[in-house]
């Protein structure tokens, strides 16, 4: 018989010696490779296989053959310890990923590492393992379709039309930010999001009943989820059946929990913890096969009806994409600005005109924080930039992140809009390029990952610095994936004020500058930050901006050397007389220091250039020349200041240099005397050039009476010999 699917119809139902055969080709493959690798986790694609077919060849729509296409759907293995279900099932459906590649699992050079990464493997849509991420991303890859559909679809034209799929586990669901998404997720009533819950109830160190009693369904039914119970995993016409009754809700995601057995068809360690970590060893392999009515004496056998029965995913897919284009080709004809705006926003591409709005500040202007001034930049951008969508973690007010007149991202309503702070002259739809992810920092790093990961988005989140610690392991993995997202945080340094030590960050620029493949910038006034977000959106990795609370000075450029944060750093202020004698090196409000520091020590006949060092990522991807030229080996007498912790710094202050900094946490008090007291003052930073220079008493005449002048890390440098 054929079944019907909501969308179209399913291929003609297989005879169940086939489908058995294909399932059991998914497990046995994946057994295979971990014993070889004698390493790896088997019991998830063993458990798992059955439901894993059904989507893959009954509902899911891709080509192998072209893994990139825009309407495809796209599939998330959250439980990335189980990469063997998805490398199978990627071989088997036919992309370019072939058996010897699958036997190299885990070593060095394959494709088949031990997780899946996004770009390393055709047919992965996003680096999972650390769990719950995967919740997170499929949630922003939903998002995306929503918008992307709400701005593109015209009636009889349905460019986007695609859903999101995951498989989920136990652990991931046990992980705070699958919390924080799904509660996003069902208010946005996502109906196009299906996840597939493998509900074997066993993680790494035993059954779950030890830590995970609750009611997952009802849990999400709260949320405002689709649940659906599938009692046996291995039941492909319930699996079928629950897949289409999710298709056919249009108002809210879908969990449906499916029971299944980890390891299944071994014989000692199904429904043990035993087969979740570890290869099953040879006699348990053998074990299995024989369990499974499979071939003891071949390794990576692949029945050839089995291979044959997959590799129709490629005609299937051929066909859909073929049927999307010409649906495209009449949308190009019928609409041909929409379409050219598609092409280019697909293509990752901006408009050469992109930053004529852009704002720009002179000496003598009002100060300004850099968070306002970032935000004016921004909104700027959005106008001749038409996907930058994103939003902040209920800081709008805070962040300046808002895109006036863009609309709220919510699902459609017919009651008023309830005004929202920032959203000036909003309405509610997908369409609405304003995103309010609710105080879920965690959810919003994985989510906005997400979005970038679907593609034809350049999405941007926003916090305080400080919350950045709910959104590194969404960072982090934006960086490994190299997605081309942007991570705002305001209010960076211990000039919070009032705040006090919890909201003052203060390792958190070292932190994240550890990261590779992010790039930081502080910007030091209002022109740095909007120059800071023209680079965000031209670079194709994730960038991270770091911005100011209180307003700062428009800086005097008059005296600089190839003025601009794109070198990451440069000579904002040159020294008058000849060449210097100490250099002066600064992010963000602290480079208005260096340039007071640098006026006082002209008075004192000193010499002293002032470099605005926005981005050590940038100013590292500099060539040799241009670093030497700001930063001279010649001259040894260097101070940097930083409102954050010194670790990292010596790389530039060198061995007779002195970093100014801070290596604890911060006070409540108005910004101004919590800067005093911790030594971010021009007399300080005057003094400690004074010293490096051997005028100890000039620096002592200089601090003045000043007893108090705080706890900030002054550190000599010639302890850290060895580093660059």
């Amino acid at each position: 018989m054929t079944i019907q699917g909501t969308k179209s119809s399913e291929p003609a139902q297989v005879d169940q010696h086939l489908e058995e055969l294909c399932i059991n080709t998914i497990r046995v493959l994946s057994i295979d490779a971990v014993q070889k690798a004698n390493s790896g986790h088997p019991g998830l694609p063993m458990g798992a296989a059955a439901m894993a077919y059904v989507l893959w060849t009954r509902f899911l729509k891709y080509n192998p053959h072209d893994p990139l296409w825009p309407d495809r759907d796209r599939f998330v293995l959250s439980a990335g310890h189980g990469s063997l279900l998805l490398y199978s099932l990627l071989h088997l459906t036919g992309y370019d990923l072939s058996l010897d590649e699958i036997k190299r699992f885990r070593q060095w050079g394959s494709h088949t590492p031990g997780h899946p990464e996004r770009g390393h493997t055709p047919g992965v849509e996003v680096t999972t393992g650390p769990l719950g991420q995967g919740f997170g991303n499929g949630i922003g890859m939903a998002m995306a379709e929503a918008w992307l559909a709400a701005r593109y679809n015209r009636p009889g034209h349905d460019l986007v039309d695609h859903y999101t799929y995951a498989l989920v586990s136990d652990g991931d669901l046990m992980e705070g930010v699958a919390a924080e998404a799904a509660s996003l997720a069902g208010h946005l009533r996502l109906g196009k999001l299906i996840y597939l819950y493998d509900q074997n109830h066993i993680s790494l160190a035993g059954a779950t009943d030890l830590t995970f009693t609750e009611d997952v369904g009802k849990r999400f039914e709260a949320y405002g989820w689709h649940t659906r119970m599938v009692p046996d995993g291995n039941d492909t016409e319930d699996v079928a059946a629950a897949l289409r009754e999710a298709q056919a809700e249009k108002n809210r995601p879908s969990l449906l929990l499916v029971r299944t057995h980890i390891g299944y068809g071994s014989p000692h360690k199904q429904d043990s913890f035993h087969a979740h970590g570890s290869p099953l060893g040879a006699e348990e392999v053998a074990a299995t096969k024989k369990a499974l009515g499979w071939p003891t004496t071949d390794s990576f056998f692949l029945p050839p009806e089995a291979v044959a029965h997959f590799r129709q995913a490629i005609g299937r897919g051929a066909k859909a994409q073929q049927e999307w284009q010409e649906r495209f080709d009449a949308y190009r004809a019928a609409f041909p600005v929409e379409a050219a705006e598609w092409d280019q926003v697909m293509g990752g591409r901006l408009s050469p005109d992109f930053t004529t709005q852009l704002p720009q500040w002179k000496p003598g202007d009002k100060p300004v924080s850099t968070r306002v001034a970032a935000g004016q930049a921004l909104n700027a951008l959005a106008q001749r930039i038409p996907n930058i969508i994103g939003g902040s973690a209920d800081l709008n007010p805070s962040t300046n992140t808002a895109l006036n007149e863009q609309g709220d991202f919510q699902p459609s309503e017919e009651t008023p809009v309830p005004v929202a702070a920032g959203a000036v002259g909003g309405t509610w739809s997908y369409a609405g390029r304003n995103i309010a992810f609710g105080v879920r920092e965690h959810a919003m790093g994985a989510a906005v990952n997400g979005m970038a990961a679907h593609g034809g988005i350049i999405p941007f989140s926003a916090t305080f610095f400080v919350f950045s610690d709910y959104m590194k392991p969404a960072i982090r993995l934006g960086a490994i994936m190299g997605l081309r997202v942007i991570y705002v945080f305001t209010h960076d340094s211990i000039a919070v004020g009032e705040d006090g030590p919890t909201h003052e960050p203060i390792g958190h620029l070292a932190g994240l500058r550890a990261i590779p493949g992010l790039t930081v910038i502080r910007p030091a006034d209002a022109n740095e930050a909007a120059e800071a977000w023209v680079i965000a959106v031209e670079r194709s990795s994730p960038t991270l901006l770091a911005l100011s609370r209180q307003n700062l000075s428009i800086l005097d450029r008059s005296r600089a050397r190839d003025a601009g944060v794109a070198r990451g750093g440069y000579i904002l202020s040159e020294a008058v007389g000849g060449e210097p004698q100490v250099l002066l090196i600064g992010t963000g409000s602290e480079v208005e220091l260096c340039v007071k520091a640098q006026a006082r020590l002209k008075e004192l006949d000193i010499r002293a250039r002032v470099v605005s060092l926005p981005s050590w990522e940038l100013f590292a991807e500099q060539d040799s020349g241009y670093r030497q030229q700001v930063l001279p080996a010649g001259v040894r007498k260097r101070i940097t200041v930083e409102a954050g912790a010194t670790l990292g710094w010596e790389r530039f202050a060198g061995e007779e240099g002195s970093i100014i900094g801070i290596d604890h946490f911060g006070a409540s008090a108005p910004a101004e005397e919590v800067m005093k007291h911790f030594g971010f003052t021009v007399e300080r930073v005057t003094a400690a050039a004074l010293r490096l220079l051997g005028r100890p008493e000039a620096a002592a005449q200089e601090e003045g009476n000043q007893h108090e002048q705080g706890s900030a890390s002054v550190a000599p440098t010639s302890s850290a010999e060895g580093h660059s």
